[in-house]
């Protein structure tokens, strides 16, 4: 219990309390029992969706934040929140009204409370851009760890030796998203095809960009320790987690309007499960449960892939979230079981 607790404190007392402004708020514009009830039962099931479709993203924030110093993790936690609720669950909806309708802020937390269903109906026109934005860097993301010449622990042999093996060819993965890029495209009408394609080659840019960045920290702190000085690794993986938890985010800002249109409903609801996901991260990073099951990587990154390019065939149909939270939970379960079996095997092959 007390592990419990020390993993998952902070998101339930950081849940209580939005719980309360929830509670607050209902009373506030329902002046009912009942009003606030529903409220809180809206923030509750929108919590649970975001943990269900975030597991995934747990996982792979965790193959990042294990390599990171204790200090970036514990920002991770903390400024990253911050990021995570007022950039994405919060700013970025209204960024997008105040794009599309071309009014300021103000005006767009104003016509968020006065008239949500207008906010709902501007937020869902964006969606072609966000579905091939988020998509290709999703999809980026899952490819690179199989597209790897280095990679050797494959859990669907038969694919991933193959992945492997073609990684030789630079860039391989970015021309795979290219491709799907364009063939999606041709499904979607004229007048949203080039914004689907255009805010999927941003979508790479920004993939690359944070690599790139990555790349530069890491190098320039193995030259700095090489002349002896010390440093504080991390602020690259900080980087791109919070780039990868922003495309994670897209489809739960969105979907989270089939069940409210109203900001701050979606907002709390969103930030608890956000929350809880942080702390799964930190949880999987301190108790190393990725090195004691061998294939869980391999499950979420799969998962990415799956979500990456259902993101991308949003743009042209509508695939209900339920669909998308199945298959990744499925794709990590069976990489969990495999991972147990294979734990099995090498312990009865020790004896």
């Amino acid at each position: 219990m007390s592990g419990f607790i020390r993993f998952y404190g902070f998101s339930i007392v950081f849940t209580l309390v939005c719980l309360a402004l929830g509670g607050w708020y209902g009373w506030e514009s329902t002046g009912s029992v009942p009003g606030v009830l529903g409220l809180l039962w809206i923030i509750a099931v929108l919590s649970v969706l975001e943990i269900s479709l975030s597991f995934d993203n747990a996982v792979v924030n965790a193959t990042v934040l294990r390599n990171m110093d204790e200090i970036w993790q514990r920002r991770f936690l903390t400024w990253g929140m911050l990021i995570a609720v007022f950039g994405m669950r919060i700013a970025f909806p209204l960024a997008i009204v105040a794009i599309a309708a071309g009014i300021g802020p103000v005006e767009a937390v104003r016509l968020s409370l006065a008239h949500p269903q207008d906010y709902e109906r501007i937020v869902a026109s964006a969606h072609v851009g966000i579905a091939g934005f988020g998509g290709a860097f999703l999809t980026l993301v899952g490819s690179r760890f199989f597209f790897d010449k280095n990679k050797d622990v494959h859990w669907i042999r038969l694919v991933e030796q193959r992945l492997a093996s073609v990684s030789r060819v630079p860039a391989i993965e970015v021309a795979f998203v290219l491709l799907l890029l364009v063939g999606i495209s041709t499904l979607i009408p004229d007048e949203e095809s080039l914004t689907f394609l255009m805010a999927g080659i941003f979508g790479i840019v920004a993939f690359v960009a944070v690599e790139g960045i990555s790349a530069w920290l890491e190098h320039r702190e193995e030259r700095q320790q090489r002349l002896g000085k010390a440093v504080k690794s991390g602020l690259g993986g900080f980087l791109y987690l919070q780039v990868l938890d922003s495309s994670f985010s897209f489809d739960g800002v969105i979907g989270a309007f089939a069940l409210s249109n109203n900001m701050i409903v979606i907002a709390l609801g969103l930030s608890i499960g956000a929350m809880f996901v942080r702390s799964m991260t930190i949880h999987l990073v301190q108790r190393g449960t990725l090195a004691e099951y061998r294939f869980l990587e391999h499950g979420a990154f799969w998962a990415i892939i799956a979500l990456g390019i259902i993101m991308l065939l949003s743009a042209r149909f509508a695939i209900p979230e339920a669909i998308t939270g199945l298959i990744g939970a499925v794709l990590i379960g069976l990489s969990l079981f495999w991972s147990v079996r294979f734990n099995r095997r090498e312990a009865a092959a020790a004896i």
